[in-house]
């Protein structure tokens, strides 16, 4: 079933998301809703809270679907590590149409709880880090433009204005 992605505005975004302490066959169906929602919108990646469920659990996926070995469920992630400086472009599916280039680690070493309630690390670069990073975020309740300079992001927030006076932010 395809979740709604709330948008930039909703208070959901920026509240940080509450630990899982419960991994039931609930749990697991509203995952598989949140990759159809994630395949759907041509995402690859998908925090709780951008589904309205402010919960410390995202999911990701860098091949967009073409390699179920790369699906990947983060419960209650930490990043452990991390090294470089990359920028590059970003966008996020509660900001559609909007990119820009911001800087992050290159490599990230993650520790989360799989689905069937197991630790587990990895370690990823490029645009799965980028990915895990921009989803980390989003549960620690931080969105991306956080990342800009002040008047950039100003910038930012009155086009959002503006489409949502014009009813284009739905």
């Amino acid at each position: 079933m395809k979740l709604d992605i709330v948008k930039y505005g909703d208070p959901v975004l920026q509240k940080e998301g509450e630990e899982i302490t419960n991994i039931d066959g609930q749990l697991t169906e509203f995952i598989s809703n949140m990759f159809e929602t994630m395949y759907e919108a041509k995402g690859v990646g998908l925090a709780a809270p951008q589904v309205s469920l402010s919960k410390k659990l995202f999911v990701m996926d860098v091949s967009a679907g073409k390699d179920s070995k790369e699906r990947i469920v983060c419960i209650n992630p930490q990043i452990v590590d991390s090294k470089g400086k990359v920028v590059s472009e970003e966008g996020c599916l509660s900001f559609p149409g909007i990119y820009f280039e911001v800087e992050r680690p290159e490599v990230v070493t993650v520790q989360a709880i799989d689905l069937n309630g197991k630790e587990f690390t990895f370690e990823v670069d490029g645009l799965a880090a980028r990915c895990v990073l921009h989803e980390k975020d989003h549960i620690d309740g931080k969105v991306f433009i956080e990342y800009l300079n002040p008047l950039k992001r100003d910038l930012i927030k009155r086009k959002i204005k503006k489409k949502i006076k014009l009813g284009d932010w739905e």
